[in-house]
């Protein structure tokens, strides 16, 4: 797993699927979730094992919302996708020395209306910090959620109705699934 990211660990365990994380040596540059998925996953040799990366972004009215600077940033980004609908977009990177799969996956997630009160609350908790999108819905950003179309794993971590098909196809039986 080429990831510093938490949540993909946790994901990946609560699958059962074995790895080790390697952190990518790779610099993201600008907001395009497969480039990002292939860099980080390019940037680690794995030897005989697959190596996997993953990249995602928000974007709300064809805007990319990254990761906040700061609380502001975070009230800024929140109050846009109060009562919206926005997508989860995740980049995905399956490789080995002999070839490469490179895929995103798009989840739809609907914020319900926000009141000041409820940004400012959820501002409160620093759960914003180091997330795209300035929310963590496994947490208590649950609570800004209405409604989530497609894969919610998507949304925390990696996409792994995606990574299980690929494992599947790729590597029948071996990871128990396919």
């Amino acid at each position: 797993l080429a990831s510093r990211s938490p949540q993909r660990r946790a994901i990946l365990e609560q699958l059962r699927i074995p790895f080790v994380v390697v952190v990518p040596d790779y610099e993201e540059l600008g907001d395009d979730p497969l480039e990002h998925a292939a860099g980080k996953a390019r940037s680690v040799d794995g030897g005989e094992q697959p190596v996997l990366g993953v990249d995602t972004v928000v974007i709300c009215g064809g805007t990319v919302l990254g990761k906040p600077g700061d609380a502001a940033e975070a009230e800024q980004m929140l109050e846009t996708l109060a009562g919206k609908t926005h997508e989860v977009v995740s980049g995905l990177c399956l490789r080995t020395q002999a070839w490469e799969e490179l895929h995103s996956e798009t989840t739809a997630v609907t914020f319900r209306p926000l009141t000041a009160r409820d940004i400012a609350s959820y501002l409160g908790t620093d759960e914003w910090r180091g997330r795209a999108g300035s929310y963590a819905i496994q947490g208590i950003g649950a609570g800004l959620v209405q409604r989530v179309d497609g894969d919610y794993l998507n949304v925390v971590g990696p996409p792994a109705a995606l990574l299980i098909r690929l494992l599947a196809a790729r590597f029948s039986g071996i990871y128990g699934f396919g």
